[in-house]
Protein backbone atom coordinates (compact mmCIF):
# COMPACT_ATOMS: atom_id res chain seq x y z
CA UNK A 1 0.00 0.00 0.00
CA UNK A 2 1.00 3.59 -0.54
CA UNK A 3 1.38 5.77 2.53
CA UNK A 4 -0.52 9.09 2.79
CA UNK A 5 2.73 10.93 2.04
CA UNK A 6 3.31 8.81 -1.05
CA UNK A 7 -0.24 9.38 -2.26
CA UNK A 8 0.29 13.12 -1.93
CA UNK A 9 3.76 12.97 -3.49
CA UNK A 10 2.65 10.99 -6.55
CA UNK A 11 -0.79 12.60 -6.87
CA UNK A 12 -0.07 13.91 -10.38
CA UNK A 13 0.76 10.37 -11.43
CA UNK A 14 -2.36 9.00 -9.83
CA UNK A 15 -4.66 11.48 -11.57
CA UNK A 16 -3.54 10.28 -14.99
CA UNK A 17 -6.23 8.13 -16.66
CA UNK A 18 -3.46 5.79 -17.90
CA UNK A 19 -2.06 5.39 -14.37
CA UNK A 20 -3.23 3.69 -11.19
CA UNK A 21 -2.15 2.94 -7.65
CA UNK A 22 -1.18 -0.53 -8.85
CA UNK A 23 1.25 0.99 -11.35
CA UNK A 24 2.71 3.23 -8.69
CA UNK A 25 3.18 0.22 -6.44
CA UNK A 26 5.02 -1.55 -9.26
CA UNK A 27 7.50 1.32 -9.27
CA UNK A 28 7.83 1.09 -5.49
CA UNK A 29 8.68 -2.61 -5.75
CA UNK A 30 11.15 -2.19 -8.62
CA UNK A 31 14.91 -2.57 -8.23
CA UNK A 32 16.98 -0.73 -10.84
CA UNK A 33 20.72 -0.72 -11.49
CA UNK A 34 21.97 2.39 -13.27
CA UNK A 35 25.32 1.77 -14.98
CA UNK A 36 27.07 5.09 -15.43
CA UNK A 37 26.61 8.31 -13.46
CA UNK A 38 27.81 10.55 -16.26
CA UNK A 39 25.75 12.75 -18.55
CA UNK A 40 22.89 10.30 -19.17
CA UNK A 41 22.93 8.98 -15.62
CA UNK A 42 22.65 12.51 -14.23
CA UNK A 43 19.42 12.98 -16.21
CA UNK A 44 17.93 9.52 -15.62
CA UNK A 45 18.53 9.28 -11.89
CA UNK A 46 16.59 12.31 -10.56
CA UNK A 47 13.45 11.36 -12.47
CA UNK A 48 13.55 7.73 -11.36
CA UNK A 49 14.06 8.80 -7.74
CA UNK A 50 11.31 11.41 -7.96
CA UNK A 51 8.95 8.94 -9.64
CA UNK A 52 9.24 6.53 -6.72
CA UNK A 53 11.34 3.64 -8.01
CA UNK A 54 11.79 1.64 -4.82
CA UNK A 55 15.48 0.74 -4.99
CA UNK A 56 18.24 2.27 -7.09
CA UNK A 57 21.92 1.37 -7.23
CA UNK A 58 24.41 3.66 -9.02
CA UNK A 59 27.45 1.98 -10.53
CA UNK A 60 30.40 4.12 -11.61
CA UNK A 61 34.10 4.31 -10.70
CA UNK A 62 34.81 7.66 -12.38
CA UNK A 63 35.46 11.01 -10.70
CA UNK A 64 34.02 14.43 -11.47
CA UNK A 65 36.05 16.63 -13.84
CA UNK A 66 35.55 20.26 -14.76
CA UNK A 67 34.70 19.27 -18.37
CA UNK A 68 31.74 17.25 -17.03
CA UNK A 69 29.95 20.20 -15.48
CA UNK A 70 28.33 21.61 -18.62
CA UNK A 71 26.15 18.52 -18.97
CA UNK A 72 26.37 16.40 -15.79
CA UNK A 73 24.08 18.60 -13.75
CA UNK A 74 24.07 16.59 -10.53
CA UNK A 75 27.59 17.84 -9.84
CA UNK A 76 28.96 21.20 -8.69
CA UNK A 77 32.30 22.99 -8.88
CA UNK A 78 33.18 21.78 -5.40
CA UNK A 79 32.63 18.16 -6.47
CA UNK A 80 35.62 18.10 -8.85
CA UNK A 81 37.81 15.14 -7.95
CA UNK A 82 35.06 13.35 -6.00
CA UNK A 83 33.59 10.00 -7.02
CA UNK A 84 30.55 10.36 -9.27
CA UNK A 85 28.55 7.45 -7.85
CA UNK A 86 28.95 8.53 -4.24
CA UNK A 87 28.31 12.22 -5.01
CA UNK A 88 25.19 11.45 -7.06
CA UNK A 89 23.87 9.17 -4.33
CA UNK A 90 24.41 11.82 -1.67
CA UNK A 91 22.74 14.55 -3.72
CA UNK A 92 19.74 12.39 -4.66
CA UNK A 93 19.18 11.24 -1.07
CA UNK A 94 17.38 14.50 -0.30
CA UNK A 95 14.94 14.13 -3.20
CA UNK A 96 12.70 11.28 -2.05
CA UNK A 97 12.84 9.56 1.36
CA UNK A 98 10.82 6.60 0.06
CA UNK A 99 13.60 5.45 -2.31
CA UNK A 100 16.45 3.23 -1.15
CA UNK A 101 19.67 4.50 -2.74
CA UNK A 102 23.07 2.85 -2.88
CA UNK A 103 26.22 3.10 -4.95
CA UNK A 104 29.18 0.98 -5.97
CA UNK A 105 32.43 2.61 -7.02
CA UNK A 106 33.33 -0.04 -9.59
CA UNK A 107 33.47 -0.54 -13.34
CA UNK A 108 31.20 -3.23 -14.74
CA UNK A 109 33.27 -6.13 -16.11
CA UNK A 110 32.69 -9.66 -17.31
CA UNK A 111 34.12 -10.86 -14.01
CA UNK A 112 31.84 -8.89 -11.66
CA UNK A 113 28.71 -8.31 -13.78
CA UNK A 114 26.65 -11.24 -12.47
CA UNK A 115 27.40 -10.39 -8.86
CA UNK A 116 26.86 -6.63 -9.15
CA UNK A 117 23.56 -7.02 -11.01
CA UNK A 118 22.14 -9.73 -8.75
CA UNK A 119 18.73 -8.71 -7.45
CA UNK A 120 18.06 -6.02 -10.07
CA UNK A 121 15.49 -6.71 -12.78
CA UNK A 122 16.08 -3.52 -14.77
CA UNK A 123 19.42 -2.13 -15.93
CA UNK A 124 19.71 1.40 -17.27
CA UNK A 125 22.76 1.69 -19.52
CA UNK A 126 24.12 5.22 -19.45
CA UNK A 127 27.63 4.28 -20.54
CA UNK A 128 29.60 5.75 -23.43
CA UNK A 129 31.66 2.87 -24.81
CA UNK A 130 30.85 -0.15 -26.95
CA UNK A 131 32.46 -2.91 -24.84
CA UNK A 132 30.25 -2.01 -21.87
CA UNK A 133 27.12 -1.69 -24.03
CA UNK A 134 27.60 -5.22 -25.37
CA UNK A 135 28.40 -6.44 -21.87
CA UNK A 136 25.21 -4.91 -20.44
CA UNK A 137 23.18 -6.38 -23.29
CA UNK A 138 24.57 -9.89 -22.90
CA UNK A 139 24.19 -9.72 -19.12
CA UNK A 140 20.53 -8.76 -19.48
CA UNK A 141 19.81 -11.51 -22.01
CA UNK A 142 21.59 -14.23 -20.03
CA UNK A 143 19.93 -13.21 -16.74
CA UNK A 144 16.49 -12.16 -18.08
CA UNK A 145 16.80 -8.48 -17.21
CA UNK A 146 15.48 -5.46 -19.11
CA UNK A 147 18.03 -3.17 -20.71
CA UNK A 148 17.10 0.53 -21.09
CA UNK A 149 19.59 2.05 -23.50
CA UNK A 150 20.57 5.56 -24.51
CA UNK A 151 23.43 7.09 -26.46
CA UNK A 152 24.48 10.64 -27.35
CA UNK A 153 26.98 12.42 -29.56
CA UNK A 154 27.17 15.96 -30.84
CA UNK A 155 23.54 17.01 -31.36
CA UNK A 156 22.20 13.45 -31.81
CA UNK A 157 20.79 10.82 -29.49
CA UNK A 158 19.06 7.43 -29.44
CA UNK A 159 16.80 5.63 -26.96
CA UNK A 160 15.63 2.00 -26.96
CA UNK A 161 14.47 -0.77 -24.63
CA UNK A 162 15.98 -4.22 -25.11
CA UNK A 163 15.03 -7.68 -23.83
CA UNK A 164 11.73 -6.61 -22.26
CA UNK A 165 9.22 -9.31 -21.29
CA UNK A 166 6.29 -9.21 -23.72
CA UNK A 167 2.68 -10.35 -23.26
CA UNK A 168 3.34 -13.63 -25.09
CA UNK A 169 6.05 -14.51 -22.57
CA UNK A 170 8.92 -13.95 -24.99
CA UNK A 171 11.63 -11.35 -24.72
CA UNK A 172 11.80 -8.41 -27.13
CA UNK A 173 14.79 -7.97 -29.47
CA UNK A 174 18.09 -6.99 -27.90
CA UNK A 175 21.07 -4.76 -28.71
CA UNK A 176 22.79 -7.46 -30.80
CA UNK A 177 19.73 -7.70 -33.06
CA UNK A 178 20.15 -4.01 -33.84
CA UNK A 179 23.95 -3.90 -33.86
CA UNK A 180 25.32 -7.41 -34.58
CA UNK A 181 28.88 -6.13 -34.79
CA UNK A 182 30.65 -3.24 -33.08
CA UNK A 183 32.16 -0.44 -35.16
CA UNK A 184 35.84 -0.59 -35.94
CA UNK A 185 38.05 1.00 -33.27
CA UNK A 186 38.14 4.77 -33.79
CA UNK A 187 35.26 4.74 -36.28
CA UNK A 188 32.87 6.34 -33.78
CA UNK A 189 34.44 9.17 -31.83
CA UNK A 190 33.87 9.65 -28.11
CA UNK A 191 32.28 12.77 -26.62
CA UNK A 192 35.77 13.93 -25.64
CA UNK A 193 36.84 13.74 -29.29
CA UNK A 194 33.64 14.81 -31.06
CA UNK A 195 31.93 16.95 -28.40
CA UNK A 196 28.35 16.97 -27.14
CA UNK A 197 25.94 19.82 -26.55
CA UNK A 198 25.17 20.13 -22.85
CA UNK A 199 21.37 19.97 -23.01
CA UNK A 200 21.26 16.82 -25.14
CA UNK A 201 21.79 14.24 -22.35
CA UNK A 202 19.02 15.96 -20.40
CA UNK A 203 16.58 15.19 -23.22
CA UNK A 204 17.79 11.66 -23.97
CA UNK A 205 18.22 10.80 -20.29
CA UNK A 206 14.69 11.97 -19.52
CA UNK A 207 13.39 9.76 -22.31
CA UNK A 208 15.32 6.83 -20.85
CA UNK A 209 13.75 7.52 -17.45
CA UNK A 210 10.29 7.60 -19.02
CA UNK A 211 10.89 4.31 -20.85
CA UNK A 212 12.08 2.78 -17.58
CA UNK A 213 8.91 3.93 -15.82
CA UNK A 214 6.76 2.60 -18.68
CA UNK A 215 8.40 -0.82 -18.81
CA UNK A 216 8.27 -1.26 -15.02
CA UNK A 217 4.61 -0.27 -14.84
CA UNK A 218 3.69 -2.20 -18.02
CA UNK A 219 2.35 0.96 -19.62
CA UNK A 220 1.67 0.83 -23.36
CA UNK A 221 4.07 2.10 -25.98
CA UNK A 222 7.44 0.91 -24.68
CA UNK A 223 10.24 1.31 -27.25
CA UNK A 224 10.74 -2.40 -27.90
CA UNK A 225 11.75 -3.52 -31.37
CA UNK A 226 12.32 0.09 -32.31
CA UNK A 227 14.80 2.89 -31.70
CA UNK A 228 13.90 6.54 -31.26
CA UNK A 229 16.56 8.57 -33.08
CA UNK A 230 16.72 12.34 -32.65
CA UNK A 231 18.89 14.96 -34.36
CA UNK A 232 18.57 18.52 -33.12
CA UNK A 233 20.62 20.44 -35.73
CA UNK A 234 18.64 20.57 -37.92
CA UNK A 235 15.78 19.10 -35.91
CA UNK A 236 14.26 15.83 -37.02
CA UNK A 237 13.25 12.60 -35.37
CA UNK A 238 12.43 9.13 -36.60
CA UNK A 239 11.67 5.69 -35.24
CA UNK A 240 13.64 2.79 -36.66
CA UNK A 241 12.11 -0.68 -36.41
CA UNK A 242 14.12 -3.89 -36.29
CA UNK A 243 13.49 -7.60 -35.71
CA UNK A 244 15.13 -10.50 -33.97
CA UNK A 245 18.15 -11.81 -35.82
CA UNK A 246 18.18 -15.65 -35.95
CA UNK A 247 21.99 -15.48 -36.07
CA UNK A 248 22.19 -13.49 -32.86
CA UNK A 249 24.87 -15.43 -30.89
CA UNK A 250 22.70 -15.27 -27.77
CA UNK A 251 19.78 -16.92 -29.62
CA UNK A 252 21.05 -19.16 -32.42
CA UNK A 253 20.74 -22.92 -31.99
CA UNK A 254 24.36 -23.79 -32.80
CA UNK A 255 27.34 -22.35 -30.92
CA UNK A 256 25.09 -20.24 -28.76
CA UNK A 257 26.88 -17.85 -26.42
CA UNK A 258 25.98 -18.85 -22.87
CA UNK A 259 28.33 -16.71 -20.82
CA UNK A 260 29.99 -13.30 -20.82
CA UNK A 261 33.03 -12.85 -23.07
CA UNK A 262 36.04 -10.54 -23.42
CA UNK A 263 34.25 -7.42 -24.69
CA UNK A 264 37.40 -5.37 -25.22
CA UNK A 265 38.64 -8.06 -27.61
CA UNK A 266 35.20 -8.35 -29.25
CA UNK A 267 35.15 -4.60 -29.90
CA UNK A 268 38.76 -4.47 -31.01
CA UNK A 269 39.97 -2.44 -28.06
CA UNK A 270 43.71 -2.71 -27.63
CA UNK A 271 45.03 -5.31 -25.23
CA UNK A 272 47.67 -3.39 -23.29
CA UNK A 273 49.06 -6.46 -21.50
CA UNK A 274 52.04 -6.66 -23.89
CA UNK A 275 52.37 -2.91 -24.44
CA UNK A 276 55.18 -0.96 -22.81
CA UNK A 277 53.75 1.44 -20.24
CA UNK A 278 55.05 4.12 -17.94
CA UNK A 279 53.51 5.54 -14.79
CA UNK A 280 53.30 9.26 -14.08
CA UNK A 281 55.85 8.78 -11.29
CA UNK A 282 58.31 7.13 -13.68
CA UNK A 283 57.72 9.87 -16.25
CA UNK A 284 58.48 12.51 -13.65
CA UNK A 285 61.75 10.72 -12.83
CA UNK A 286 62.67 10.77 -16.52
CA UNK A 287 62.05 14.50 -16.59
CA UNK A 288 64.09 15.12 -13.44
CA UNK A 289 67.00 13.06 -14.81
CA UNK A 290 66.91 14.81 -18.18
CA UNK A 291 66.01 11.62 -20.06
CA UNK A 292 65.89 12.16 -23.84
CA UNK A 293 62.36 11.32 -24.96
CA UNK A 294 59.46 12.71 -27.00
CA UNK A 295 56.04 13.31 -25.47
CA UNK A 296 53.09 12.96 -27.87
CA UNK A 297 49.52 14.01 -27.00
CA UNK A 298 46.79 12.30 -29.09
CA UNK A 299 43.82 14.21 -27.68
CA UNK A 300 41.86 16.89 -29.52
CA UNK A 301 42.89 20.55 -29.77
CA UNK A 302 40.19 21.76 -27.36
CA UNK A 303 41.33 19.22 -24.76
CA UNK A 304 44.93 20.33 -25.22
CA UNK A 305 43.92 23.98 -24.78
CA UNK A 306 42.15 23.12 -21.52
CA UNK A 307 45.13 21.34 -19.96
CA UNK A 308 48.32 19.87 -21.38
CA UNK A 309 51.75 18.50 -20.50
CA UNK A 310 53.56 20.49 -23.18
CA UNK A 311 53.63 17.49 -25.50
CA UNK A 312 53.56 17.38 -29.29
CA UNK A 313 49.86 17.38 -30.28
CA UNK A 314 48.76 14.86 -32.92
CA UNK A 315 45.02 14.04 -32.51
CA UNK A 316 44.32 10.32 -32.78
CA UNK A 317 42.46 10.68 -36.09
CA UNK A 318 45.52 12.39 -37.63
CA UNK A 319 48.10 9.82 -36.49
CA UNK A 320 47.96 7.80 -39.78
CA UNK A 321 48.90 10.90 -41.80
CA UNK A 322 51.30 12.53 -39.32
CA UNK A 323 53.26 9.66 -37.80
CA UNK A 324 56.40 10.95 -39.54
CA UNK A 325 56.46 13.61 -36.80
CA UNK A 326 57.06 10.89 -34.19
CA UNK A 327 60.66 10.00 -33.40
CA UNK A 328 61.96 6.47 -34.02
CA UNK A 329 65.44 6.85 -32.53
CA UNK A 330 64.45 7.76 -28.97
CA UNK A 331 61.87 6.82 -26.38
CA UNK A 332 58.39 8.18 -27.10
CA UNK A 333 55.68 8.54 -24.45
CA UNK A 334 52.16 8.79 -25.86
CA UNK A 335 49.28 10.00 -23.73
CA UNK A 336 45.63 10.97 -23.97
CA UNK A 337 42.95 11.67 -21.37
CA UNK A 338 42.98 8.32 -19.58
CA UNK A 339 45.12 5.92 -21.62
CA UNK A 340 42.65 4.40 -24.10
CA UNK A 341 43.22 6.55 -27.18
CA UNK A 342 46.97 6.49 -26.64
CA UNK A 343 46.85 2.68 -26.53
CA UNK A 344 44.97 2.66 -29.84
CA UNK A 345 47.56 5.04 -31.30
CA UNK A 346 50.38 2.74 -30.18
CA UNK A 347 48.59 -0.28 -31.64
CA UNK A 348 48.51 1.45 -35.03
CA UNK A 349 52.06 2.82 -34.83
CA UNK A 350 53.47 -0.60 -34.04
CA UNK A 351 52.15 -1.76 -37.43
CA UNK A 352 54.26 1.05 -38.94
CA UNK A 353 57.47 -0.26 -37.41
CA UNK A 354 57.62 1.69 -34.13
CA UNK A 355 59.04 -0.29 -31.19
CA UNK A 356 60.05 2.62 -28.94
CA UNK A 357 56.62 3.63 -27.62
CA UNK A 358 55.36 3.88 -24.05
CA UNK A 359 51.73 4.38 -23.03
CA UNK A 360 51.23 6.75 -20.09
CA UNK A 361 49.10 4.89 -17.57
CA UNK A 362 46.00 6.89 -16.67
CA UNK A 363 46.81 9.65 -19.15
CA UNK A 364 46.72 13.30 -18.25
CA UNK A 365 44.09 12.61 -15.57
CA UNK A 366 46.65 10.59 -13.62
CA UNK A 367 49.30 13.26 -14.24
CA UNK A 368 47.09 16.06 -12.93
CA UNK A 369 46.05 14.02 -9.92
CA UNK A 370 49.71 13.36 -9.03
CA UNK A 371 50.78 16.94 -9.51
Amino acid sequence: MLSPDEIARYSRHLTLPEWSEEKQLSLKKAKVLVVGAGALGCAVLPYLVAAGVGELCILDADVVEVSNLHRQVLYRQEDIGKGKAETACERLSTLNPHVKLSFKKEWLTSQNAFELSDGYDFIVDGTDNFPTRYLVNDLCVLKNKVNIHGSIQGFQGQVAVFNALMENGERSPNYRDLYPNPPAPGEVKSCAENGVIGALPGIIGSMMALETIKVISQTEGVLTGQVASLNFVPFHQRTLRYRKDPQNPLRREENRQETLIDYDAFCGVTNTSTMKEITVQELKEWMNKGEDFQLVDVREQHEFDEANMDGHLIPLGEVPTRFSEIEKDKKVVIHCRSGVRSANAIQYLQTQGFDNLYNLQGGILAWLAAN
